[in-house]
């Protein structure tokens, strides 16, 4: 019999939610094919299976949230194994524990208890007299104690809420109820929701604009994105000046690439660009590290790379980690203004919006230009006013005048 169990998720990721089985009990299985799907706060993996054989149980259900390393299921070893035996097996396994384990319990419950049992015990939250002994006249051994935890691991992990958190809903109409439908929220939208709440709950959040002539850009990029694509295999968009331009204005002022860590500052001498991407089950921020070192068209191979693998569910856990600032692109939906939300701990974010032709005085006359609105959020207990100015104003210099993005200027 071989387990499958919830692998490590990456950093900071303790559990998961099931969000479907590919395959029910009795089904064959080979190496490495999906079994379940898991949801987590980040990403949506899945995972395959350890051995070939048949699935005989299922010990996680749809919905429910697991730790890591807890036991998702169990596979009958050997491919002829039939679907009936695998299924009979743990239950017949399930009901000898059930009637073994109170008198066990109760045998146990007067005996001494050795020193690693008690630290086990402590460490754990387990209690030990609760656990089945199989030492000498029904003593609980370390061995036990350890079996206990992976049992109890493997146990869904209610999520915990605060109760300023819950939201009393008042009841629809009868007839408003009968036309509603009630879904459950993600892993990664309950996530999405929490960690924007938490944004704004802890920063000293505010925004400040500009707008930016986009006609040189614009003209830069007709005139070399056909030459741009056959070298480089990518195509040349608005994003890789975008970033450049926000790289040397975070080299100007390191507040808006910095994060604050209780009562300390942590200057990143770094450029990790954290690019916000919509997909279907919600917002994920891929980051492209070390936009400081890299040119236009490894930034736009990059996020071409991302975009896709977003869409299809396809990134890793690290590389959505590890970001100093986030630029988000509204403009793609026809936004023309927003106020976007910190990615904390990220002292700032940069919001792009729709392309607008619009009448503006240039030289003393009035002529249409292509205008869009640029929108920077940013933590005002690290990142003064005036920092934040100078910031949008130096990327609407750099891409207002592209050169300055290849002098360095």
């Amino acid at each position: 019999m071989t387990d499958i169990r919830v692998p490590t998720l990456g950093e900071s990721i303790t559990e998961a939610t099931i969000g479907k089985w590919f395959k029910k009990p009795g089904d064959a299985v080979a190496v490495d094919e999906p079994l379940v799907e898991l949801e987590t706060e980040k990403v949506t993996i899945e995972v395959p299976a350890p051995a070939a054989g048949v699935l005989s149980e299922i010990a996680a259900k749809d919905g429910e949230t697991v730790a890591v390393g807890a036991l998702l299921g169990l596979i009958q070893d050997g491919a002829g194994a039939s679907a009936k035996k695998a299924e009979a097996k743990p239950a017949e396994v399930k009901a000898e524990a059930k009637t073994a384990e109170p008198a066990a319990a109760s045998a146990a419950g007067d005996l001494p208890v050795a020193p690693s049992v008690r630290r086990l015990s402590a460490e754990s939250g387990v209690d030990a007299t609760t656990v089945p002994g199989s030492g000498k006249d029904g003593r609980v051994t370390k061995g036990d104690m350890l079996a206990a935890i992976e049992r109890a691991a493997a146990q869904p992990t209610p999520v915990p809420q605060p109760a300023a958190a819950v939201q009393v809903r008042a009841p629809s109409a009868p007839d408003d109820a009968a036309r509603e439908e009630r879904v459950r929220m993600t892993k990664l939208r309950q996530t999405i929701a929490r960690r924007l709440k938490d944004a704004q709950n802890n920063a000293a959040m505010l925004t400040t604009f500009n707008e930016v002539d986009m006609s040189h850009v614009m003209a830069l990029r007709a005139q070399y994105k056909d030459l741009f694509e056959k070298k480089h295999g990518v195509k040349l968009g608005f994003m890789g000046f975008f970033v450049k331009a926000c790289v040397q204005a975070l080299k100007e002022l390191p507040a808006v690439n910095a994060e604050i860590d209780g009562t300390e500052i942590i200057y990143k001498n770094y450029c990790h660009v954290g690019i916000a991407v919509g997909t279907e089950k919600g917002l994920v921020v891929p980051v492209v590290r070390d936009c400081d070192h890299k040119g236009i068209a490894e930034i736009e191979k990059t996020i071409a790379d991302f975009g896709r693998r977003a869409r299809d569910g396809n990134l890793k856990i690290d590389e959505m980690q590890g970001g100093t600032f986030t630029i988000t692109n509204g403009g793609i939906y026809g936004s023309l203004m927003s106020t976007p939300i910190l990615n904390a701990p990220q002292s700032g974010i940069l919001g792009m919006h729709k392309i607008q032709d619009r009448p503006v005085v240039v030289a003393g006359k009035i002529e249409v230009r292509p205008m869009m609105y640029l929108a920077l959020s940013y933590d005002h207990r690290i990142v003064d006013g005036r920092e934040a100015v100078t910031f949008l104003v130096r990327v609407k210099e750099s891409l207002e005048d592209p050169a300055r993005l290849v002098l360095d200027l």
